[in-house]
């Protein structure tokens, strides 16, 4: 497949070819939809899409990774998730050249970066629109136009980054009495952008949370793992069920009790949420 020329040469330019034909593997073509990925991804600030873009311009992935600030993984990790959800590379060889060849955008990659564009000019002019009247309090409501299947979903404030060599670690808060761990790839946390202070969205399903009058784990655990709360909804006592609780701060949290809980409305309640089991976004 060759590239198909963009409909606004000035907003993207042709790729310069400037890394040998191996930089990129041979992928399978497959049905594509772009508008409903573009579509996805402006619900996010999403640094995936300026990777595209720098591909677009450079022929590089690894250039791309540079002028991105993120390392060479991720930006693989970065064009292997926007393929995936796309249904089609976005990304092959190009053949020639005064390198012998490089990397360039598909036809779907192109459409991909070309949607992205003039939708992220669309929401501005929205953004301008209403910011007259915005209430700081309000912003979080953007995330309501996230589709997802999580029914947990807490506006977080990162109060705390630990980088390991793999893997970084995320203190998340929800309020003045619950906070929640999150594990993120270096790789990951590099294409999210995220930074102490940041404000962000932290995702958890409900089957992924037990919850419990009392959680026992030793007590060093407990302070990453546990959510307080007070019951406002319990259901199915004798065989176990769904639970939610409010926090302190108002929000509610679901998940499921076992069976004999004992658990009822207005009882205290603790909640179990693994940081493995929770997903952070970005507003947009």
């Amino acid at each position: 497949m060759t590239s198909a020329k963009p409909a606004n040469p000035s907003r993207i330019q042709s790729p310069t070819p400037a890394v040998p034909s191996g930089d990129l593997p041979d992928d399978p073509q497959l049905l594509a939809a772009p508008i409903a990925l573009t579509r996805q991804l402006e619900q996010l600030v999403d640094k995936r899409i300026n990777i595209l873009r720098r591909i677009h311009e450079t022929g590089s992935i690894s250039e791309a990774a540079r002028l991105a600030n993120v390392s060479y993984k991720a930006a693989w990790q970065a064009i292997e998730t926007l393929g995936n959800l796309a249904g089609a590379p976005l990304v092959e060889k190009a053949v020639g050249g005064s390198h012998g060849g490089g990397t360039q955008l598909t036809a779907t990659g192109v459409t991909v970066l070309e949607l992205s564009e003039r939708l992220a000019l669309a929401r501005e002019k929205v953004f301008e629109e209403f910011s007259s009247r915005a209430l700081p309090q309000l912003v979080p409501v953007g995330a309501a136009t996230l589709r997802t299947s999580m029914r947990n979903q807490f506006p977080v404030t990162v109060r705390r980054i630990t980088r390991g060599p793999a893997m970084v670690h995320l203190l998340l808060e929800i309020d003045s009495e619950n906070s929640l761990k999150a594990v993120l790839t270096q790789e990951s946390a590099q294409l999210l952008g995220i930074t102490t202070g940041s404000k962000i969205l932290a995702l958890a399903k409900a089957t992924a949370v037990e919850i419990a009058r009392r959680i026992e784990l030793p007590e060093e655990s407990r302070k990453s793992c546990i959510i307080h709360g007070t019951v406002v909804r319990s259901a199915r006592e004798d065989k176990g069920g769904e639970v939610t609780i409010r926090l302190a701060g108002g929000m509610s949290l679901v998940g499921f009790a076992r069976p004999g809980h004992g658990l009822r409305l207005g009882d205290r309640a603790e909640a179990l949420v693994s940081p493995q089991a929770v997903v952070v976004a970005l507003f947009t």
